[in-house]
Formats: C-alpha cells, structure tokens, sequence
C-alpha cells in the first residue's frame, strides 16, 4: 500500500488556529512512527512534507519541545524524542487504570444522544484506516476517545489521558495498514459504541481492554533502527 500524503487533520468542530492544527498533525505524525525517534527535522522540510509554509511548523515545533516531545538541536532542527520500553508499559498501565473503569461507567451513566454523536467520529477512524492514513487514524482516534472520556465530567482525567496518549510510541501501525489488518482494530471503535448504547457494562470492558492491549501488542512493533539525520 503507498502512503497517502500527509495533510492537516479535520478537528471535528474544535476551534483551534492553523498552529494548533500543525502542531495536532506533527503529533499524530510522531504517535504513529512517521517522524523517527533519534531524527532531526527542520521546520522547511516538515513544512514540504504537509504542504504549509515553515513559520507555523516552526512554532509547533517549540509547543512540542515544551512538551518533551522533541529537542532542539541548534542550526539543525528538532530530534524526536526517544520512548523507552517501560516509559510505554508505565503510560499504558496508568492508561488502563483510568479509560477502562471510567468507560465502563459510562454504559451506565452516558447520555445516548452524546453516545451517537461520537459515531462520526468512529467512522472517520475506519476510513482512515481503509486508507491507510495514519496521521488522519491516530488524530481521529484521540478526539474519539478523550470525547468519550469527556462525558464522565472530569476535565482533569480527560487531560492527563490527552498527554498519555500525546506520549505514546505506535510503530506497528504502518505494517498493520500495509496488511490490511488496521480496519479491524478501528472497527472496535464502533464496536464500543454499540456495548455502551447497550447498557452492556461486561462487553464494555471486554471491548475496552482488548482495545487498549493493542497499544502494548499489535500496535507496539518495533521500530527499525533510525537512518543518519539528514543535513537540516
């Protein structure tokens, strides 16, 4: 399968300026293995590579070395940040510790309404994966997910699952979409719809902790060893 090119993400409605949106796409870009861990990147390349001009990809970049996600390296670029092994299992346990039981409750206490508003959602998730688009994959699987957490009504668990997941390393995505397995694991996202407007807390939790256990499993391959940073 021939990667699409990447582009800016659809936010689903949220207001955010144009760097918001740059520094959204150069996450997802980075969850999903495209930007490699140890590689330099200048803001005028990763301004060709989506199709935007450099100053916004320059300034994105400064939001994700605040968040350590990147470092500067003076008169080159930025280097992605290198995630350890256990830094992923310790974020994916905290992770289950949070999203499970709290999805769960959700089957008792989530407005339908709300529940099948977040179907669209679900969907783009699918076609992203059809197409094997990665960077549109990982964007609309986090405004699916902290939009559901969004209606337990905790705006501060909503955030620190944000920044978990911002941190997450998901390098097995590309081999999955080149295999046509990706589909499946987005179908899950419809499939939790389902068990929550059902009221069915046992296949809530069943759903939830197969999804999450692909961040450790099918979704967590490791990535190959980085090429030398090209001259920025």
């Amino acid at each position: 399968m021939t990667a699409p090119t990447p582009s800016l993400p659809a936010l689903g409605g949220r207001k955010s300026s144009y760097r918001e949106r740059v520094a959204d796409a150069l996450r997802a870009a980075l969850i999903a293995g495209e930007l490699r861990t140890g590689e330099v990147y200048s803001a005028p390349t990763l301004a060709a590579r989506f199709g935007v001009s450099a100053t916004p990809v320059r300034e994105a970049l400064l939001d994700l070395a605040k968040e350590g996600l990147v470092d500067s390296v003076p008169n080159k670029g930025f280097r992605v940040t290198a995630v350890s092994e256990k830094q992923l299992d310790e974020y994916t346990h905290v992770r289950a510790l949070i999203e499970i039981p709290t999805t769960v409750q959700l089957a008792r206490t989530a407005d339908p309404v709300a529940l099948t508003e977040l179907r669209p959602v679900a969907e783009e998730i699918v076609t992203a994966a059809v197409a094997g688009d990665l960077i549109a994959y990982v964007e609309a699987d986090l405004r699916f997910h902290l939009g559901l957490l969004a209606l337990a009504g905790n705006e501060h668990l909503v955030e620190v699952v944000r920044d978990l997941r911002r941190r997450a390393r998901l390098y097995g995505l590309t081999a999955l979409a080149e295999q046509g397995r990706l589909q499946a694991s987005a179908e899950e996202h419809l499939e939790l719809l389902d068990a929550l407007l059902a009221r069915d807390e046992s296949a809530v939790h069943a759903v939830m902790t197969r999804h999450l256990g692909h961040v450790r499993g099918l979704w967590a391959a490791p990535q190959p060893e980085p090429r030398s940073a090209p001259d920025a």
